[in-house]
């Protein structure tokens, strides 16, 4: 539990500095040892929203629904994970 907490502390300073990769991997490594605490897929989502992984986003966002059906974080992210896939989708009819 010692570890989880640490992981994710280092997560939360590296979304502060905007080195969302880098949280992203703590907050992975959080998931191999809790794979039930919401709050490390809702964070890894904003990274992933950053980079602009959509899918990626949507996903934690999903498996957060299932375990809390009312995380309005998670409903939230999913939300903007949805308008980026829409915006990419419309981006490449374009071309």
């Amino acid at each position: 539990m010692e570890k989880f907490k640490r992981l994710k502390n280092e997560g939360n300073d590296c979304v502060k500095g905007g080195e969302y990769e880098e949280a992203a991997n703590k907050y992975s490594e959080c998931m191999k040892l809790n794979t039930e605490e919401c709050t490390v897929y809702t964070n890894r989502a904003l990274c992933y929203l950053k980079l602009c992984k959509y899918e990626e986003a949507k996903q934690d966002c999903d498996h957060v629904l299932q375990i809390e059906d009312s995380n309005i974080k998670a409903f939230y992210r999913r939300a903007l994970a949805y308008k980026g896939l829409q915006v990419r989708k419309k981006n490449m009819a374009g071309i």
